[in-house]
């Protein structure tokens, strides 16, 4: 049977804030909070979960503290992709409204996706707008 993927894990050094702006990015919701440890999950995840079997669970994020700052590119990142349904740049406008900044990881002129950062530092990418 294969395993489950339960989280990824983000270390900061204030888990509270990081948490609840990756909450607020994503449309999540924060479903425990303690000082060293926030974990977010999708609205949905909850209410369906009795109906879905283990494995089939979606991963949630977990934000922990750590006594040192982000110091280096992340070797992880994720990528959120909007739907072609949706204003791509208007949620890339967003997002920086919420204070994520445009970083240049070296990916040149011509890539479709946009490179961003979160209020930590931490890098993730924006892609073009795809249907699935």
């Amino acid at each position: 049977m294969p395993l489950r993927w339960y989280t990824v894990v983000v270390e900061t050094t204030d888990p509270a804030r990081l948490g609840h702006w990756w909450a607020e990015a994503l449309d999540w919701e924060v479903i425990y909070e303690a000082d060293d440890e926030v974990v977010a999950i999708p609205r949905w995840a909850e209410e369906l979960s009795a109906s879905l079997p283990f494995h089939r669970q979606p991963p949630g994020l977990v934000f922990v503290r750590v006594d040192h700052e982000k110091t280096t590119k992340n070797r992880l990142h994720i990528d959120l992709a909007p739907h072609t349904s949706d204003d791509r740049e208007a949620e890339i406008a967003r997002l920086e409204s919420l204070g994520a900044t445009r970083v240049d990881v070296g990916q040149g002129p011509d890539v479709t996706w946009t490179v961003l950062a979160d209020i930590d530092g931490n890098e993730f990418c924006v892609l073009s707008s795809r249907d699935q």
